[in-house]
């Protein structure tokens, strides 16, 4: 395929912020493609050259960017003078790329979409001696063999900006109109699956029984089931029915995949850490009686002196090691707590009760304390002993208590009325920061205001509720500014654009309606209680949780 062709989806795309819209766009473009067609253009319609679960990123900095417009022929002040104008370097090459034409008589070869797809993959792969050299060149042919409009997607997916607007929400419904399914067997589907191109060519071969037939893989994470928040104890007793109790552990959410001799690690985003935690996978091959199994547990980081669980922040450095890792596993031991069994031999678990699973889980465990054993649990109506039961988990250190329905089936990526957390803290947001300003005095040279967003659940955009500037200590605004520094997009006028990367947990003291926010919603007083590591921008709250919230029904 031409990659113009899709370079006129990606305008249509961009040209409409209506969903319905969008989702007809895509699934009329995706409906008559060839299986691997759909494996490529699928993701690269969700801004994606990477599945999580690859654990790559593309790595490429505007710097080098900058250069290779520079290489093409412009000065370093036209390249930056129209970077500061447009701030987007999508929009610069585009420009530049028209001014190049004009001088140029030769026709170029038309580029395709695996061409343009393989090479940006490339860019993450190279390493050493030479390496940027290496990538600007690669950098360099794409940006020389493109047409204008086609450079402005080039060089957005090359910087990991493609945003445009496709969420999994619209992609699903696209999945499903374009191959005549259900959209909630594409959703089933894609939560066991993670790879909306691999779920498209099942809706597309083998239609709604392929989708429905889809099973646990290993080496292939899923999208875990997730909890909702409930107000207290009383109430979470309640709407369980038939509750089981366990600690909340302040850690890494691990699904933990053993295949004979062979064990992965991934986390709630998806992301393959087996190599960042050795300890880990060493106690998995000796203590999982097993041959195969897939079970959930929480990973937890412990403090030397006291065994106590250390804050997620702590543990969150051996997520993301790439080097020196058995010296971290040192200074940082980690403990996992296992409270969920979803395949044991050739039997998938997904249909069975909690109950079943969790004694499922229970013969093949070979625990060790304070490193390898179940999630604390008991089974009470009882709020008294409910309460001693979470009170405890406070004590030790723990985030709180999950109260989960002992009749309850597993549904992937679902936040269902299976299970509820409970902790002790007023109801927060976990936002995305999108924007910052620097300070002024002494915080000069740090960023010391964040402008904060909330998702919208559809169609992904990012709508701004509020700034944060108060409650950091001073070596939280460096930290956040070290952070972000990468991150920036553009600035004018002391306001700087940051690419959204960083979720974060926020508490406030009220939420307004406000015409000041594109969200509709302002956030008073703002705070700032943890950065959240474990979460992507698609996990942060919508824009419809704050409607609930305002509401008065969370």
């Amino acid at each position: 395929m031409d990659y113009s062709e899709l370079v006129e989806i990606y305008e249509k795309l961009s040209a409409t912020t209506k969903k319905l819209e969008k989702r007809d766009i895509v699934a009329e473009f995706i409906k008559n493609l060839e299986d691997d067609e759909l494996r490529i253009v699928i993701p690269l319609l969700q801004g994606k050259i990477f599945l999580e679960s690859e654990g790559k990123e593309i790595g490429i900095a505007d710097k080098l960017v900058i250069q290779a417009l520079m290489k093409l022929g412009f000065s370093k002040n036209e390249v930056l003078d129209e970077f500061k104008d447009k701030g987007d370097l999508g929009l610069v090459a585009e420009i530049l790329a028209k001014k190049k034409k004009q001088t140029t008589l030769f026709r170029r070869e038309l580029l395709n979409v695996e061409q343009v797809f393989y090479s940006i993959r490339e860019l993450a792969d190279v390493s050493g001696k030479n390496s940027q050299t290496r990538k600007l060149n690669i950098i360099l042919e794409l940006l020389n063999s493109a047409e204008p409009g086609e450079t402005k997607y080039i060089t957005r997916a090359i910087l990991e900006e493609l945003r445009l607007g496709v969420a999994e929400g619209i992609m699903r419904d696209a999945v499903a109109q374009a191959f005549g399914v259900g959209k909630e067997v594409v959703e089933y589907a894609y939560n066991l699956e993670t790879d909306f191109g691999e779920v498209a060519c099942i809706a597309k071969e083998k239609g709604e029984d392929g989708l429905k037939n889809i099973k646990l893989e290993f080496g292939r994470p899923i999208k875990v089931m997730l909890a909702e928040k409930a107000e207290n104890l009383e109430l979470a007793l309640e709407k369980a029915k038939e509750p089981a109790i366990e600690i909340k552990y302040d850690g890494m959410r691990t699904l933990v995949q053993k295949d004979k001799d062979k064990i992965w690690l991934f986390t709630r985003r998806l992301e393959n850490v087996t190599k960042q935690f050795p300890d880990l996978v060493e106690l998995c091959k000796k203590n999982i009686l097993a041959e195969k199994v897939i079970l959930e547990g929480e990973t937890v980081g412990i403090d030397k002196e006291t065994g106590k669980p250390i804050p997620f922040q702590e543990l969150s450095k051996r997520i993301h090691r790439k080097y020196d890792i058995e010296k971290i596993a040192e200074e940082i031991p980690a403990q996992i707590n296992f409270f969920d069994c979803l395949l044991v031999g050739d039997k998938q678990l997904l249909e069975h009760s909690f109950e079943e699973r969790r004694k499922e889980m229970e013969k093949i465990i070979n625990p060790i304390k304070g490193k390898f054993q179940l999630a604390e649990q008991i089974k009470t109506k009882d709020l008294k002993s409910a309460e001693k039961f979470y009170n405890q988990s406070l004590d030790s250190g723990n985030e709180g208590a999950m109260v989960k329905n002992l009749s309850a089936p597993y549904q992937p990526g679902k936040r269902v009325g299976y299970m509820y957390k409970v902790k002790p803290e007023k109801e927060s947001l976990d936002l995305v920061i999108t924007g910052a300003e620097w300070g002024k005095g002494r915080r000069a040279n740090w960023l010391a205001s964040f402008i904060l967003s909330v998702r919208d659940g559809e169609t992904g955009e990012l709508l701004e509720i509020g700034k944060m500037g108060t409650g950091l200590t001073d070596e939280q605004f460096k930290e956040m500014t070290e952070r972000l520094k990468p991150l920036i997009e553009s600035e004018k006028e002391n306001i700087l654009s940051v690419k959204p990367k960083i979720v974060i947990e926020v508490g406030y003291q009220e939420l307004q309606k406000s015409p000041n926010y594109k969200s509709g919603f302002a956030l008073r007083f703002p705070r700032l209680i943890r950065v959240r590591e474990d979460k992507n921008v698609e996990e942060a709250d919508t824009l419809e949780r704050i409607k609930r919230i305002y509401r008065g029904e969370v």
